[in-house]
């Protein structure tokens, strides 16, 4: 049962939503003809989450007292009786054996919210079901006492998020998939913050069609990877899925919310071309007039925006079954361009989940070397769940899985003795994996396979960062590196109870 309200606008229309958006305050028509909303939260408020739990010991995550959950939600249900409400609902996922029936709602201050949230869900079936996942959604509401007055408390046993003092797109968005990682996971399956794409020239598991799975943190170039279109590949997904046992991967959401910050329309056509449509929403991009400016960070570097799937060419399909697995990790010293691993391994890199953080993370992340296992910040149960599940399905439904870092090797962006990993060396190693064409063999350093040529890819320092170490005089760096790296992961590893040992001894 919702929390009663003042007043409800249930499901409002497309339109509808629009016109509501047009009215508020903070709401600009941008030269495009859509929206662009500027906000007070940047980011998502990893502080201020806390999961409902009494024990603990069942998360990884912060937790507060099933007591302390039932007094803020007295509080924001007193509040809700004054306020006039918008209901939304919908489906994440839209495999009539996976859909998950999910609402949210929300303050009508905050339309933009939901205008922004009705393009991702899929439509709910007629006649709407009961939600199975609800998100109650408070922007305007302090709640005293949690980080910066603000607080997002997951209740897993009852499926409902409750949202305070946030008024950032993403509270919503992660509020629905946060639960909706532990149904994935109570069904057998895991979870993955990660894109699909699908290669429909070639021959893989499903016919005349390769499925690539990329995995990675928000900013890493999971979005960009997975709407490039190498051998006319198509995008089926861009941020959730889950994959099964027997390798089935399904959709979660009918749309995409991208990061705008340098959005070009020659690297990224695809991406521009629906964030520039009048449907599409805006969130905290620079504007100036009407003039929007995707490459200006003076508010924040974490421009986002909302369309729908429809917007883009794309794979129609919600069910597929998973060929390869992309772990991308965004890094700046001895990590090549791309990596072949064996299943142990594959198991333990998706458990480091090693990037350099962004913007999209909160000004606490940006910047700085993170170890997010999964690259997943939304799983809600204990970490060693899922580097145990990914290699249970890893052993049963045999896929190739590769890293791929999207950063830097030598040093840092800039440094002279640093070489960048560009999009175009990127785009290289994805169509190397789909057409099957890297030569590979085996590092004596960290035992993985690394690319002897890739074609498109001419500079072997990219592919080997031990011969770019070499020529600049710095083997003694490198191998302090490599001392560090294994050292540093072993430990990390170690530190979640239960993880299986092969993991942790794929990286000794």
């Amino acid at each position: 049962m919702l929390p009663l309200a003042k007043k409800v606008y249930d499901n409002p229309s497309k339109d509808g939503l629009r016109a509501m958006v047009a009215r508020m305050p903070n709401a600009c028509l941008t030269e495009f003809g859509n929206y662009n909303v500027t906000v007070k939260v940047l980011a998502r408020s990893k502080s201020s989450t806390f999961i409902v739990d009494d024990n603990s010991l069942a998360h990884s995550d912060q937790c507060m007292s099933r007591n302390e959950y039932d007094h803020v939600a007295r509080l924001q249900d007193v509040y809700i009786a004054e306020q006039e409400m918008i209901r939304i609902d919908g489906c994440i996922g839209s495999d009539p054996t996976f859909r998950v029936p999910t609402c949210l709602y929300i303050e009508k201050r905050n339309a933009n919210i939901a205008a922004m949230q009705q393009q991702l869900y899929y439509p709910p079936s007629d006649p709407v079901e009961d939600p199975l996942l609800t998100v109650i959604y408070t922007p305007n509401l302090p709640m005293s006492g949690y980080p910066n007055d603000r607080l997002i408390a997951v209740d897993l046993v009852n499926n409902v998020t409750r949202v305070f003092n946030s008024d950032y797109f993403g509270e919503s968005k992660k509020g629905g998939l946060r639960m909706w990682n532990k149904v994935v996971y109570d069904r057998g399956g895991i979870p993955l913050h990660a894109g699909c794409k699908v290669v429909p020239s070639l021959v893989g598991k499903n016919g005349e069609k390769k499925t690539l799975l990329i995995i990675g943190l928000s900013g890493t170039g999971k979005t960009t990877t997975t709407f490039s279109k190498q051998n006319a590949s198509l995008p089926m997904q861009d941020d959730f899925l889950a994959l099964l046992p027997d390798g089935s991967v399904y959709a979660t959401e009918d749309g995409c919310f991208a990061k705008t910050f340098g959005l070009d329309p020659d690297f990224e056509p695809a991406i521009y071309q629906a964030v520039t449509r009048p449907d599409a929403y805006l969130e905290n991009v620079s504007q100036t007039g009407t003039t929007i400016d995707f490459f200006d960070t003076t508010y924040t570097q974490n421009g986002r925006s909302t369309f729908e799937f429809s917007a883009i060419e794309h794979y129609e399909g919600s069910t597929l079954n998973a060929d390869s697995m992309l772990i991308l990790n965004r890094n700046e010293n001895v990590i090549p361009a791309i990596a072949k691993l064996t299943t142990e391994q594959a198991a333990a890199y998706f458990m480091l989940g090693e990037t350099t953080g962004t913007s999209a993370g909160g000004a606490e992340e940006a910047g700085r070397f993170l170890r997010v296992p999964g690259t997943n910040p939304f799983f809600p149960l204990c970490h060693e769940q899922q580097g145990n599940r990914m290699l249970e399905i890893l052993r049963v439904h045999s896929m190739d899985v590769y890293l791929l870092n999207t950063g830097c090797v030598g040093g840092k962006k800039g440094q002279e003795s640093a070489k960048d990993i560009t999009i175009m060396h990127s785009s290289a190693c994805v169509k190397g994996i789909a057409d099957g064409t890297i030569e590979w063999e085996t590092d004596p350093d960290f035992g993985y396979q690394v690319a002897v040529s890739v074609p498109g890819l001419d500079d072997e320092e990219v592919l080997q960062p031990r011969k770019l170490y070499e020529r600049t005089g710095r083997r003694d760096e490198y191998q302090k590196w490599v001392t560090r790296l294994k050292s540093e992961r072993v430990q990390f590893l170690k530190g979640f109870e239960g993880v299986e040992d092969v993991i942790v001894e794929a990286v000794s």
